[in-house]
């Protein structure tokens, strides 16, 4: 007779074939879930952007943690790193107190910031996630200002707590969470392809800039007094729509002169990814707060906010968080902080991302499916559109949702992991790890150009 589990010892497993382990997956996990819907693989091993699944098949990862992996899967200073820390007896759970780990991403963090903020910053550990930093940023600028009021922008995403949500502007995701306002203003962010003007370019974020100063200086303009402007420097979740250089100079200058502290969301923007070492460096632009993650921890969660030594004014306690002392990712993230700046992956960002997005562009003439592409740096957007749709009066067509999961589909089944974005899910976003090779991204070219023909044709034939 078999012997009896102990109590509260887990059940075996049984199969553990691929197919098997997505069944339990999609029995017992919440229907919240998200990339395990479009991404039905088991990954079992990584190694830089390539995964493999448990059935064997391997993957050239385009979506990399949403973005947090700047060095790829199990890099081996990351490696390392979290090998040194384990293997000192050094404490792994330390709240907030002062450790040498601790001491050392500082160091590393600061060395990175903008000059004119890092010399005048204050850093605060918040829980783990890019969400929980927004939350803190949010009620900084608040306790601050003493004001209520927020400024954000269309298209906006900044994560899935209550203030994240209240700045994010997707209003599906805030009515889903039953998350208010909370005296938000929504402002428009520039979109060269769909702008809300019409005209596009410069003097479509002119006229941005000039709607945006309009409100604040209207009496009636029914704004609440802002504690705050929150602001991508690159759109992510919002289709991978980089702000133009001077509309973010001009957001800076209209905060400045009216007392509004500007917090610049580089939770995705950050550590690289879009060909500086953060993405308001392009416009050199210096922000009163800075709101980071993902790429930060160095694939291990980990979240800070740094800003202005004249905004903290916060008491003790005032804002805490269990698992903001984590050292593992402190020091894989001091890691990745370091190669990073030592071996100019961001300038490799720059120059590769440069290639790979006039390449795409070029398969626009190719495919009729293909509206625009953007982006900056490692950070691509690929918007899919219905090409035999009638075009709108200012000659955009309409988003194609059905042909941007068909392509992802077609991708995954050639071996290539990406995921969508934008206003209608119809963007393809490619964020590869710095570390991508040459080789690599004409791989990734060629696998998504025979992903989006696969999907034209099915697409096609199932509207004919």
């Amino acid at each position: 007779m078999p012997e009896a589990a102990a109590p509260g010892a887990p059940e075996p497993a049984g199969d553990t074939g691929p197919a098997a382990i997505l069944g339990r997956q999609a029995a017992r996990e919440s229907a919240a879930r998200t990339y395990a819907t479009s991404l039905p693989i088991v990954p079992v091993r990584a190694r830089g952007m390539m995964i493999e699944g448990a059935d064997g098949r391997r993957y050239l990862d385009c979506l990399t943690g949403a973005g947090s992996l700047a060095l790829g899967h199990n890099h081996p200073v990351v490696l390392e790193a979290i090998r040194a820390v384990l293997d000192s007896g050094a404490p792994l759970h330390t709240l907030d107190l002062a450790t040498p780990v601790k001491d050392a991403f500082t160091t590393a963090l600061f060395e990175t910031l903008p000059p004119e903020l890092a010399d005048h910053a204050r850093v605060q550990f918040c829980g783990p996630a890019g969400t929980d930093a927004v939350e803190a940023a949010v009620k900084l600028v608040r306790t601050a200002t003493g004001r209520g009021g927020l400024l954000a922008f269309t298209g906006a995403y900044h994560g899935m707590t209550s203030a994240a949500l209240a700045v994010t502007a997707d209003t599906e995701a805030r009515s889903a969470a039953g998350g208010a306002d909370s005296g938000v203003t929504r402002l428009p962010y520039p979109y060269d392809y769909r702008c809300p003007f019409g005209v596009g370019g410069t003097q479509g974020a002119r006229l941005a800039t000039r709607w945006t100063t309009s409100l604040l200086d209207d009496p009636k303009g029914g704004i609440q007094p802002p504690a705050g402007m929150i602001v991508e420097p690159v759109q992510g979740e919002g289709g991978v729509i980089p702000a133009p250089d001077a509309w973010l100079r001009d957001m800076r200058r209209v905060t400045a002169e009216r007392g509004i502290p500007l917090i610049a969301d580089e939770v995705q923007t950050g550590v690289g990814r879009t060909g500086t070492f953060w993405g308001v460096d392009h416009a050199g632009v210096v922000p009163d707060v800075m709101v980071l993650s993902k790429a930060i921890g160095g694939s291990l969660p980990l979240a800070v906010i740094v800003y202005r030594e004249e905004l903290d004014v916060w008491r003790p306690g005032a804002h805490a968080g269990t698992f903001r002392g984590n050292q593992l990712a402190m020091a894989a993230g001091t890691a990745t902080l370091r190669y990073v700046a030592a071996n100019n992956l961001a300038h490799r960002a720059d120059v590769l991302g440069a290639r790979m997005t006039t390449r795409l562009r070029g398969l626009a003439a190719h495919y009729p499916g293909i509206g625009d592409v953007r982006g900056r740096g490692l950070m691509i957007g690929v918007e899919l559109v219905d090409a035999e749709a009638d075009r709108d009066e200012y000659g955009a067509l309409p988003a194609a949702p059905r042909l941007a999961a068909a392509v992802r589909a077609e991708a995954l089944r050639r071996g290539l992991i990406v995921e969508l974005g934008g206003r209608h899910s119809a963007v393809v976003r490619l964020l590869p790890p710095l570390t991508i090779t040459d080789e690599q991204a004409e791989a990734v070219l060629d696998r998504l150009s025979d992903a989006i023909a696969a999907a034209e044709r099915t697409t096609h034939r199932s509207t004919t």
